[in-house]
């Protein structure tokens, strides 16, 4: 279901500013609205739907997503359709706070990086190949057709959402006041710096890579699809590698990879007037970047115990964070007398203090135990089975 949650960002602002007689820069507005609607929203939405049965939850923000979606195709007005960007944000934040819960309570603690790592593929796999298809889509039918396929396909994961994601009882019942109480551990908020940091120094050299391919590199423009969609299966690969690497090492394999971007990003520097080197440093950007995802996001849920709602809102908020804090500084970069590989000086430095927040994390792992997700799923035949005192907790 994580495949159909990606946006139609390659047909913005493309495609909307003739559609709806608004400027460029006013058709990116709808981008950025994205954005901010899925840092704030993250966290509001997943206290908002605490009380909210989970599957229900998941149901409803999919049924949000395709509705915001359907406007979006069918308006003609800019701010009606700026409106349906921020909902569908809402709606999106919600998904993945709920979902990481899920994943990571139904696979146990033992496999929780892995579940993450599956998660996060799906909507690494959409920007893999959803985003050109997207871009395609939007050149033959106009802005509307990629809107009404997502529209479409968020419909319909919802349907298989209501139908095959089992109902779900929370051991406890959690109330806001326990999910801002967890936000209390020091632990926690080095994790979620992590996400800032290492989003931050990817994102911010990705976000400008293209004129670094064409006019240092010399890559042409026609071919730059193809390096893009080489970022994208080093990402898949990376979410891969975390999730495997993750559950068993998981200092070791934050650290070793965060050390690895820096390395990647600082080669980038003098190394990308080469086509073949760029283009490789390109993939290994990815590859060891997106290894840090699924096992940050898994520590956080964990560190978070039997309130994990809330903190996965705010690892999507962290990620999102780092990415527009990390593409306005690599913009700024980009402008000065560092030029094309201003960016990659922002991603490096970015990546580099990744390693602070994980080696403090590291050291206080070695004085105390990782606390683990205590909630389960469990079905809804098996609480029948269940022992009568477990029931009446569960309920």
């Amino acid at each position: 279901m994580a495949v159909f949650l990606s946006e139609p960002d390659g047909v913005l602002p493309a495609q909307l500013d003739g559609d709806l007689s608004v400027s460029v820069s006013q058709a990116g507005l709808l981008i950025t609205a994205f954005a901010i609607g899925m840092i704030i929203g993250g966290p509001t939405m997943s206290l908002a739907t605490l009380r909210l049965p989970q599957r229900r939850t998941l149901v409803l923000t999919l049924a949000v997503f395709a509705l915001g979606h359907a406007v979006a195709a069918l308006s003609t007005s800019f701010t009606i359709v700026l409106a349906a960007r921020v909902v569908t944000a809402l709606a999106t934040g919600a998904f993945w706070a709920v979902g990481f819960v899920i994943a990571t309570a139904a696979a146990g603690p033992g496999n929780s990086t892995r579940a993450v790592s599956v998660m996060m593929g799906g909507l690494t796999l959409a920007n893999v190949v959803g985003v050109p298809i997207g871009s395609l889509a939007g050149q033959v039918t106009g802005r509307r057709g990629p809107f009404w396929a997502l529209a479409v396909l968020a419909g319909l994961a919802a349907a298989f959402a209501g139908r095959f994601i089992p109902t779900v009882a929370q051991q406890t019942q959690v109330s806001a006041r326990a999910e801002i109480r967890a936000l209390r551990q020091r632990r926690l908020w080095l994790a979620l710096a992590a996400a800032v940091l290492i989003m931050g120094g990817v994102l911010s050299t990705y976000t400008y890579i293209t004129p670094l391919l064409t006019d240092r590199a010399g890559i042409a423009e026609s071919a730059v699809p193809l390096v893009l969609t080489a970022f994208g299966v080093g990402a898949l690969g990376g979410n891969t590698i975390g999730g495997r690497l993750g559950d068993r090492h998981p200092m070791a394999t934050t650290i070793t990879a965060a050390a690895a971007v820096a390395v990647t990003l600082l080669a980038l520097i003098p190394l990308s007037d080469s086509p073949v080197a760029a283009v490789v440093l390109v993939f290994l950007m990815a590859l060891t970047g997106f290894t840090v995802n699924p096992v940050v996001i898994s520590l956080a849920v964990r560190f978070a115990g039997d309130a994990p709602t809330l903190t996965s809102a705010l690892t999507t908020s962290a990620y999102n964070t780092g990415i527009a804090v990390g593409s306005a500084l690599a913009g700024r970069a980009l402008d000065s007398s560092l030029g094309l590989t201003g960016p990659a000086l922002v991603g490096t430095v970015s990546a580099a203090l990744t390693l602070l927040p994980l080696i403090a994390l590291a050291v206080s792992q070695g004085h105390r135990p990782t606390r683990v997700v205590t909630q389960h799923a469990l079905r809804a035949d098996e609480l029948e089975t269940s022992a009568p005192s477990q029931v009446r907790a569960q309920r």
